[in-house]
């Protein structure tokens, strides 16, 4: 069965136009909707994602089903979603289509390394994981404002007509406040593009996007990752070893901490990259790496958000 999963911004003809046109088999189709911006942002992604889910039923056949994305900034959130839906459908034995074309980088980047990491990790399944992305055949934005340019000078000539004869039923004020609506939108669109400013997300205006590359975890290297993302930092490899050696009831010696400062370098920097060691006097503190804490996220079973 051929799965598509999609999340929905603000576009609807590069999410479906491409798989009619070249009569791709969508037997079924997941929509991602997520609050963007202003209420109205919010209500219009969510008009495209009702649309979506008719057309993809009328149009293709499909069997569709929709989910939330509650924070579309969330970079950790939203890779979590995603290993758990691509993860569920190939345990149910489904090929897996993911569009990456629409909704803030942050979803975007968060579904492909998702899907990549998958890929990775269970390679006897990677070719039935596919990410793809498509071009629209032309940018709206600029044809609106041409065309905003084009009232503008309308709205130009009536003010002036309006001072050499006033009408009787149109508001010469309300004439001059559009004009200069107008123009100052014009004004922001010529100087910053098609977006203003730089939003704060979490204390910060920048949102790392890391480059999840997953690999076959030991056993032994998922107890340390689990024990890591239970009780956070520790001091030392000697006191994670100790730590680890009593949840495990095992006798703490030399050959059981050998075997997991040997293990944690496997895991850290030079090796799979899920542990950070950071120098402390003639110890190292030991934690998980924004990789290490996604997979513990994506490798501990949760419900997706309905």
């Amino acid at each position: 069965m051929q799965t598509h999963v999609v999340p929905v911004g603000f576009d609807y003809d590069r999410l479906i136009a491409p798989l009619v046109r070249d009569r791709r088999t969508v037997d079924r189709a997941i929509l991602l909707e997520g609050a963007v911006g202003s209420q109205a942002n919010v209500e219009y992604s969510k008009h495209l994602a009702r649309k979506l889910a008719t057309d993809f039923e009328n149009l293709l056949g499909a069997e569709t089903d929709r989910f939330v994305l509650t924070d579309v900034y969330d970079y950790h959130g939203a890779f979590e979603q995603a290993y758990d839906l691509i993860t569920a459908e190939l345990e149910a034995g489904n090929e897996v289509w993911v569009n990456v074309a629409a909704m803030p980088r942050t979803v975007s980047f968060a579904f492909a390394n998702a899907a990549h990491s998958l890929m990775v990790e269970r390679e006897e399944e990677r070719e039935q994981i596919h990410t793809y992305y498509t071009a629209p055949e032309k940018y709206l934005e600029t044809e609106l404002a041409e065309e905003v340019r084009a009232q503008r000078a309308l709205l130009a000539e009536l003010a002036d007509a309006f001072d050499d004869d006033p009408p009787g039923e149109l508001e010469p004020d309300h004439i001059t406040e559009r004009l200069e609506s107008a123009r100052d939108l014009l004004a922001e669109f010529d100087e910053r593009g098609t977006t203003i400013g730089a939003k704060e997300i979490d204390g910060s205006h920048v949102v790392e996007l890391p480059v999840a590359s997953f690999s076959n975890v030991k056993p032994f290297e998922e107890l340390i990752l689990f024990k890591l993302g239970e009780d956070g930092e520790f001091d030392s490899v000697s006191e994670l070893a100790s730590a680890l050696a009593r949840e495990l009831n095992e006798e703490y010696t030399d050959s059981f901490r050998s075997k997991v400062i040997y293990t944690v370098d496997r895991l850290g920097p030079g090796g799979k990259g899920y542990v950070e060691r950071e120098e402390h006097g003639k110890s190292y503190r030991t934690r998980l790496s924004t990789i290490g804490e996604l997979w513990v996220r994506t490798h501990t079973d949760r419900e997706l958000v309905r």
